[in-house]
């Protein structure tokens, strides 16, 4: 029997996932790393840490499986898209530690980029903002601040790479510095129209190409394991970011697909097709995926709070012990009351972009309790993913299309939240029999890379539902459900 590998090295912890020849689970690894924050506002990793668990939870889960290497015919890989390496090009070695994408120490550059409008041309070029949430300016920063990087950088001497190319790297014994599109469209450097990197945008940063990896399909050889690794050489031959490796894992490959993934916040990821379309509601365009040569686009949004107000019930108003017991309080919520919670506890995301924005609840009375309170925070959820559908739909005009809306992630196991979302954007969700979507996709590129697993026409028809939910609100409740969420917005814009 055929098993894929899948690696999926995330912010907080690495894992190891085998699937089996019928791309079920057989056995999961996973270890933890330290999170470092140097000053206010700034996050990093220690590259090490990031390769160490990556190879410990791989050799961990072939054992788990009682594999040998021999029988695992290719490797997947998926990642925290964004987080920026540089090391030197003969020894491995990093000349500074990982600084992840949630870092902001790069706000006032990005400042002062928008100031001298150089937004605009970053815009056109990449579909990204300029925001210090990618690649790029975290890289400038590194060779401005690491003594004498910029002048090794342009020796030669350094190259640069997201997380994936640093386990291909490491996985290689560093004969491969490569990325796939997806990773690439994510630095702030990549021509997602043109498939190349932008001279323009590395003179604006002074960035040496020489430093970039090689960008290939998601789909592709991208080398083979060191054989001293897990016994044999193993080849590695699929590779994309987290929100894509969970698009491909939800077979979201026709244009108007959507697939929303709720952890702490949500990524919502709308495929529209070959062309890529420009966003009016600052939501990014990217790409979802390349195959053959050929990407496929999407617009993307992201909620700050989604998972994240329901450990706000347990954590800060201790009203709920654990995540699970919001179904059975929002049942029994007073159906006559209708608290409205805005949940911009670090601001408002896509499509609003308010990062000082605070949250609010609206319709408290004397009885108001846990109940109503964890209902609330269910629907915010619903509301929060309306806002960004309606905002993907503007940009995105396909007449007489409905939106599907495949979920996952840790809050997408909320009947009550999941029947909400579907009431309020009157369209079916459907929730997948395989809840590891982002290792699936990893894993089945590389499946399929190894002729191991089915195409994309034949993986697309063995996505399995779970559970669908089905619109079952009348018009006129959702409506005058939705007008009040907006208006507590605009106050909570207004405050």
């Amino acid at each position: 029997m055929v098993h894929i590998l899948a690696l999926d090295q995330g912010t907080t912890s690495s894992r190891g996932i085998v699937f089996d020849s019928a791309m079920q689970i057989v056995a999961v690894a996973q270890e933890e790393f330290a999170q470092h924050y140097p000053a206010s506002g700034w996050v990093e990793h220690d590259p090490s840490d990031l390769w160490a668990t990556t190879a410990a939870t791989a050799r961990a889960v072939i054992e788990k499986s009682r594999l040998s290497a021999n029988e695992i015919a290719a490797i997947g890989i998926t990642n925290q898209r964004e987080t920026t390496l540089v090391w030197d090009r003969k020894t491995g070695r990093p000349v500074h530690n990982a600084i992840v994408w949630q870092d902001r120490r790069t706000a006032d550059f990005c400042a002062q980029l928008k100031a001298a409008n150089h937004e605009p041309m970053i815009t056109a070029r990449t579909g990204l903002l300029a925001d210090p949430y990618f690649s790029a300016t975290k890289l400038k920063w590194i060779l401005d601040n690491v003594e004498g990087a910029r002048a090794r950088a342009k020796a030669g001497e350094l190259v640069f790479g997201t997380v994936d190319t640093w386990l291909i790297w490491n996985l290689t014994g560093g004969r491969v510095h490569a990325t796939d599109a997806t990773n690439a469209a994510r630095t702030m450097l990549y021509d997602i129209h043109k498939g190349r990197w932008s001279q323009t945008i590395c003179d604006l940063f002074d960035i040496p190409m020489q430093m970039l990896p090689e960008v290939r399909d998601c789909a592709a050889d991208f080398g083979t394991t060191r054989a001293d690794l897990f016994g044999r050489e193993i080849p590695i031959l699929g590779v994309a970011g987290d929100q894509q490796a969970a698009t491909i894992g939800q077979a979201c490959f026709m244009p108007g697909m959507l697939k929303s993934t709720y952890g702490t916040g949500c990524f919502a990821v709308l495929n529209t097709g070959t062309t890529p379309v420009a966003s009016s509601s600052k939501l990014l365009t990217t790409i979802a995926y390349q195959l053959d040569g050929k990407p496929t686009y999407a617009l993307e949004g992201s909620i700050f709070i989604a998972g994240a107000v329901v450990q706000w019930l347990r954590d800060g108003l201790k009203i709920i012990r654990a995540a699970p017991e919001t179904q059975a309080l929002a049942e029994a919520a007073d159906p006559s009351q209708d608290l409205v919670l805005v949940p911009a506890f670090v601001g408002l995301g896509a499509p609003y972009w308010k990062p000082d924005a605070r949250g609010a609840v609206f319709g408290l009375s004397r009885n108001s309790g846990p109940a109503e309170f964890a209902r609330a925070a269910l629907e915010s959820v619903g509301y929060q993913t309306c806002d960004l559908l309606q905002a993907m739909q503007a940009d995105w005009t396909q007449p007489g299309t409905q939106p599907i809306l495949r979920v996952d992630g840790g809050m997408a196991a909320s009947d009550y939240a999941m029947q909400f979302l579907s009431d309020i954007i009157d369209a079916p969700v459907d929730r997948p029999a395989v809840l590891e979507t982002t290792a699936l996709g990893a894993a089945w590129l590389a499946g399929m890379c190894a002729g191991a697993y089915p195409d994309q026409e034949a993986f697309a028809r063995q996505w399995t539902i779970g559970r669908q939910f089905i619109p079952r609100m009348d018009a006129d409740r959702r409506h005058a459900k939705y007008a009040r969420w907006r208006r507590a917005v605009d106050a909570v814009l207004a405050a």
